[in-house]
């Protein structure tokens, strides 16, 4: 429907919006900063307003509404079309990525593009950096060199905060400032290649719409004239660029409103800038604040946890969640001995969820880091109780999982010749057909035949080579006495310069790998029982993908960062220890634990009804140091958790663990000391 026709709406402002959201819909002219709470109706709020600018005679084409996912592009316009009964007409509605394309296919000949450019996806973007690293001669068979996949994670990140490669080196990926030179080369000769290909990554669509408008003030003025009225959503996780863009499009008009909540800036890996939406009133002059803090998710309980947590942090927006629903049940705490009987406390009370009147989909465990699900997921998989894993893939199914477990498999069949191509394909300049003359030369001997200088007379030099880098890991490995000893030895090799420069989380990946071995210390006189129950688990999530059975509504192991936006009944926030909850290296700065703070915030605030809190006071090894309750659960004052104790089925009755609060002590939590270890 286009500018002139008559909107045929009867839409009751005052009835359908609560007073705050009200606010923002009249008086959302001029540079608006919505700060709208977890479960506030932000969306509800910004459809609401759109409808309101189409009622007042607005024409749609000159209003921008900007998201960060096509899935809540897709969603405001469909919600919007209901309430006007009629399709938005010529409204500008999508991501930032979208909206750039749209007009770069108008305006790309001033930066010397055809406007019929291709747009490269993550794997066409990957075999350009590979042609570009063959173009410019660099070895990268003869030493660990940055995988394409780094490479365009460092080139990504530069783009996106707006830093050069050498800063991005030195703040991010510094285990690669050696190689500045050649990351540069890389890098620029990238750059060239795209602009001759006609082509653009998905950063280029930000970085050359903002070189548009910024060198091209005659498109600049055309543009921020044409749009009189702009939404931007989700505004705490915009970077740099996509700051400067809106800001730039506001130019004339000054009708900019952008809905967000700094208590929810989670994505700072990714670029994100909390500081976009805390300057945003001294960016603007006369820019107006609103708050929507009627939360209508959270019972009372939950909203008085997240409001007393996130005000531990300072750089901040003061806000308060008020609840819209009748009080329930407390939040719960429980402590466990260790992280396998923290899944089976978990497992226990999602059966007997599920047995009462809980569905499957209505039941949710956070966790900060992926690793934290390993032991939750083979409890389940053990109990038979079908998961849909969200945040990556599951434990066992993991790539570098699967790479230590190259090892094992073959300390136990010698003849196996996948683990076999797992282990040679690590080593620098081994292809599949020489690993397969590697094979063809070593499988079958004894580790004493196998491990010998005479072998390597049998082989081609490139073959010897590569059969001189699999023979020190293994030696490595096999020289080892114990499972969790021999897994352990893996990251001793030079496997880890492989995991260093292959991925972009090595740190992670390490987690992992040091959780599988405490796994495996259980095993210690099985090891064939070990791969046993590993492959049964791969098989498992296999059955669960596969078979239509399990095609119904799951329970949800999920990375807190996947989370954000979602909400479920019933939600176990696990592994709160310093250490993991907030990750160790988040602690040596007091930047990086607010965003943990907020991390935590996000988490607890996706319950409904019942929000359950759990931690192992050990880790999985028998000799393994203690952990520490999260200091988020220490700045708790007194009365806001119910506190269980959870017995361990490996202890007697009288050491059962039951944290406490101590009011005298302002609230703070702390351990018995007489049960602080199980």
């Amino acid at each position: 429907m286009e500018y002139g026709k008559i909107w045929r709406m009867s839409i009751d402002f005052k009835n359908e919006l609560n007073e705050q959201q009200l606010e923002v819909v009249l008086k959302g002219d001029g540079p608006t900063l919505v700060l709208a709470g977890a479960g506030s109706g932000k969306t509800r709020t910004i459809i609401y307003r759109v409808a309101y600018l189409l009622e007042q005679g607005v024409d749609p084409s000159s209003i921008l509404l900007v998201t960060f996912t096509n899935k809540a592009a897709k969603e405001m316009k469909e919600r919007l079309e209901h309430l006007l009964g009629t399709p938005p007409g010529s409204l500008w509605a999508g991501t930032f990525h979208s909206i750039a394309n749209r007009l770069l296919r108008q305006y790309g000949g001033l930066l010397g593009y055809d406007q019929n450019y291709t747009i490269l996806d993550q794997d066409d973007s990957k075999s350009v950096i590979k042609i570009c690293i063959k173009e410019l001669g660099i070895k990268s068979t003869q030493r660990r060199f940055p995988s394409p996949k780094i490479l365009q994670s460092i080139i990504s990140y530069a783009r996106n905060a707006a830093l050069s490669i050498p800063e991005t080196l030195e703040t991010r990926f510094q285990n690669f400032t050696d190689l500045e030179s050649d990351i540069v080369g890389v890098a620029t000769l990238y750059r060239q290649k795209k602009l001759d290909a006609n082509s653009m990554d998905f950063d280029d669509l930000l970085l050359k719409f903002h070189d548009l408008l910024a060198e091209h003030g005659d498109v600049e003025d055309r543009l921020s004239s044409k749009f009189k009225y702009i939404l931007v959503d989700e505004y705490q996780d915009t970077n740099a660029l996509q700051a400067n863009i809106v800001t730039r499009l506001a130019k004339i008009h000054r009708n900019i409103l952008v809905v967000g909540d700094d208590a929810q800036s989670i994505y700072s890996f990714r670029a994100a800038n909390i500081q976009n939406i805390l300057r945003f009133p001294s960016l603007f002059e006369n820019a107006a604040t609103y708050r929507l803090e009627v939360n209508y998710r959270s019972t009372p309980e939950i909203l008085q946890l997240a409001n007393e947590s996130i005000m531990n942090n300072t750089d901040q927006f003061e806000k308060t969640l008020r609840p819209d629903c009748g009080h329930g049940s407390k939040p719960t705490l429980a402590a466990s001995s260790s992280p396998r009987e923290e899944a089976s406390y978990i497992v226990d009370k999602m059966m007997a969820l599920l047995d009462g009147d809980t569905a499957p989909q209505d039941i949710a465990v956070l966790f900060r880091a992926a690793y934290h699900s390993q032991a939750l997921e083979f409890e389940m998989m053990r109990r038979g109780i079908a998961y849909e894993y969200r945040g990556g893939m599951r434990f066992f199914e993991r790539a570098h999982i699967k790479d230590a477990l190259a090892f094992i498999r073959l300390l136990e069949n010698q003849k196996d010749e996948s683990a076999w191509m797992r282990i040679l394909s690590m080593c620098i300049g081994v292809g599949p057909a020489t690993a397969i003359k590697i094979i063809g030369a070593v499988k079958g001997l004894t580790h004493e035949e196998m491990f010998s200088d005479d072998i390597l007379s049998s082989m081609s030099k490139r073959a010897g080579e590569g059969w001189k880098q699999a023979r020190d890991m293994l030696q490595k490995v096999f020289s080892k006495d114990g499972l969790s000893a021999q897994l352990r030895a893996v990251v001793t090799t030079s496997y880890m310069d492989y995991l260093e420069h292959e991925y972009t989380n090595p740190s992670d990946r390490l987690q992992d790998l040091e959780q599988l071995s405490l796994f495996a210390e259980q095993y210690e006189a099985d090891r064939g029982q070990f791969l046993e129950d590993v492959t049964l688990s791969d098989e498992f999530g296999a059955i669960m993908s596969s078979n239509q059975a399990y095609r119904a509504p799951q329970v949800v192991l999920s990375t807190i960062h996947q989370a954000k936006g979602l909400e479920w009944k019933v939600v176990f926030v696990v592994s709160l220890t310093n250490g993991a909850f907030p990750i160790r290296k988040a602690m040596e700065s007091e930047e990086d634990i607010q965003e943990e703070r907020r991390l935590f915030y996000v988490a607890v605030t996706r319950a409904k009804k019942h929000l359950h809190l759990t931690y192992p006071m050990t880790g999985l090894g028998e000799n393994y140091t203690g952990l520490s309750p999260s200091m988020f659960l220490d700045e708790l004052p007194g009365g806001l958790i119910e506190t269980l104790g959870v017995r361990s089925r490996h202890t007697p009755p009288s050491t059962v663990f039951a944290p406490t609060f101590d009011d005298a002590e302002q609230g703070g939590f702390h351990t018995d000391e007489s049960h602080s270890y199980l």
